[in-house]
């Protein structure tokens, strides 16, 4: 949401990212056709500090893509904890698993294909972060299953991303679609549910940092 300069001036002031992330970032710009769906260097550190802070040992990642955000994520699991991602694209999982294989905690971290909706109820574990980021459409029932399915706990953060949609969230006549409908419903439904509290961060095109009461 910011201009190309700070963006810029962001990413300079920010801890670097490491060698792997730098060619993942370079691969998946040259190996797919919507790039900008990277998390990136800037939301992939501040991913990297909360669980850093948190130190989960169970997190869950909802929207795998080339594996990104996943290696942020995983840098702060507690002793013998693991990371679950789930995508429903089987053609980017070869390329997210090469490079899990490559990084030192790539024996943490349990790839799984299909739908959330479908995958998370099957692994029937209760997770201390998550970290939501699949297809926008179903982001009112991502949030609906981990609260209401008992996969979340007192204490449990999650974090959605893409909560402002290039904006389109603030100006709901222009933007009718299921996308911008979707997100709205979402980021209504945690607003309004006394179970949690949060607040949207403006990084991006918007992460939302919710906490289980």
């Amino acid at each position: 949401m910011n201009d190309p300069k700070t963006d810029r001036y962001l990413s300079e002031h920010t801890t670097p990212e490491d060698p792997l992330l730098t060619e993942l970032d370079r691969v998946t710009h040259l190996r797919t056709v919507q790039p900008q769906m990277i998390a990136g260097h800037v939301e992939g550190k501040i991913l990297e500090l909360f669980s850093k802070m948190l130190r989960p040992e169970k997190i869950l990642e909802i929207g795998t893509f080339t594996g990104y955000s996943a290696l942020c994520l995983v840098k702060g699991l507690c002793e013998g904890g693991e990371l679950h991602t789930v995508d429903v694209n089987d053609e980017l999982a070869p390329l997210a698993a090469s490079f899990f294989a490559r990084s030192p905690y790539g024996d943490r971290i349990r790839q799984h294909t299909g739908s959330a909706l479908e995958v998370v109820p099957r692994l029937g574990l209760t997770f201390d972060l998550v970290f939501i980021d699949g297809d926008k459409r179903e982001y009112p029932d991502y949030y609906r299953m981990l609260l209401e399915g008992g996969y979340v706990r007192s204490g449990s953060v999650l974090l959605a991303d893409n909560v402002l949609w290039y904006g389109k969230v603030s100006d709901p006549e222009s933007h009718n679609d299921p996308h911008t409908r979707c997100i709205r419903e979402f980021n209504r439904l945690v607003r309004e549910d006394s179970r949690v509290e949060n607040v949207i961060i403006p990084v991006r095109d918007g992460l939302t940092v919710i906490r289980v009461k």
